[in-house]
């Protein structure tokens, strides 16, 4: 790790207070609460605060022991504002910038830190390194959760094996129940929610065949989730109409809490690289995650990476004649015929698997 002559990482005591900046986005949040837990469980009197976007405090601004400040990056110049007021006469021992971003960026500079930890400069785009004075060691092509954990290795964090215990609210708990019986159900989550990056989504018609699948095969129900944009309501309308089965369409109708608990009380999770594959993650529920526009081995989920059906390596030798080995680590395949390389063979052979491991059929 290089450290500027005024860091003093790895701490030799418990810090007094330390502030990590995450803003987003959902999957990123679920693999930073780990690391955050691990500060918790080795130093339990250290004051934490957490920076991180509304939408993504919605999940986790219930974790107790932390302080959580909102950067609304939808008021513009004014979340700046916010910021500077809600860190007024505050020091902190270590700021953990664990997102790279212009904006983060900018915002580090409003955070009193004595030490200001970064990633590593190969991992510190848009120019991160210029805004920290100490950097996590460099070690390349690992998973994102492994990244981020290399912050709490690097102020002196020993234990860090990943757990997360996101509180579930007695409501979002009822509404699961109310939604998915004892013997449990797949939960489809079909599409990323950012309408610019509609390339990472499978087909309708595929999900569709798979809802079928599912109820014919081992009598499950389906049911539809993601957020409320037209991308995702479209989506799920779509799947609706084309099963023969009809899921039980939720798309739009659950908050992140909701939704939580919802893939908890699920017997498996369907999703492409989005949040809710890591939120299965979380509370312990597999997921067969469909990837074919960005690397499973970076992004994939953190367990259960036998359950992702992994059309990468293929996409990306079809869009630029090279294999994983030879690209930068992260490297995405930005073209929407990439998943249209996943067969519903592949999908319904991994639910197969999934229920045969886990003793579901």
């Amino acid at each position: 790790m290089t450290t500027s002559p005024s860091s003093s990482l790895p701490f030799g005591s418990a810090p007094e207070n330390l502030c990590i900046l995450r803003l987003s986005a959902v999957g990123d949040i679920c693999h930073t609460v780990p690391v955050v837990r691990s500060i918790q469980r080795q130093w339990p009197d250290t004051g934490i605060t957490w920076v991180i976007g509304r939408l993504e405090a919605s999940l986790v601004g219930d974790i107790s022991g932390i302080e959580f400040i909102i950067f609304d990056k939808g008021r513009g110049l004014r979340a700046y504002a916010d910021l500077r007021r809600a860190v007024q006469g505050q020091r902190y021992d270590a700021l953990l910038q664990m997102q790279v971003s212009l904006r983060a960026s900018i915002a580090s500079l409003l955070i009193p830190a004595s030490v200001k930890l970064g990633f590593d400069k190969a991992r510190a785009r848009d120019s991160q390194w210029l805004f920290t004075n100490a950097r996590i060691a460099a070690r390349p092509r690992q998973h994102v959760m492994d990244g981020l954990f290399g912050f709490a290795e690097a102020i002196g964090v020993r234990d860090l094996a990943p757990r997360w215990n996101i509180p579930i609210p007695d409501e979002a708990a009822a509404f699961a129940r109310q939604h998915v019986p004892e013997q449990g159900a797949l939960i489809i989550s079909p599409c990323s929610s950012n309408r610019l990056r509609n390339w990472r989504n499978w087909s309708e018609e595929g999900y569709a065949r798979v809802v079928d699948y599912a109820a014919e095969t081992y009598g499950m129900k389906t049911l539809l989730t993601g957020g409320a944009t037209p991308l995702e309501r479209d989506y799920g309308e779509k799947i609706a109409a084309l099963a023969r089965h009809k899921p039980i369409n939720l798309v739009g109708k659950s908050t992140l809490k909701q939704l939580l608990a919802l893939i908890q009380r699920a017997t498996v999770l369907i999703s492409p690289d989005s949040g809710p594959v890591h939120m299965a993650t979380a509370v312990g529920t597999p997921v067969i995650g469909l990837y074919a526009t960005s690397n499973p081995d970076r992004t994939g989920p953190y367990f259960g990476r036998r359950w992702v059906v992994n059309a990468y390596p293929e996409a990306l030798r079809d869009a630029t004649g090279k294999s994983v080995d030879d690209v930068p680590w992260g490297r995405r395949v930005r073209d929407a015929r990439a998943m249209l390389g996943i067969s519903v063979d592949e999908v319904t052979g991994k639910l197969d698997q999934v229920m045969s491991e886990c003793g579901l059929c």
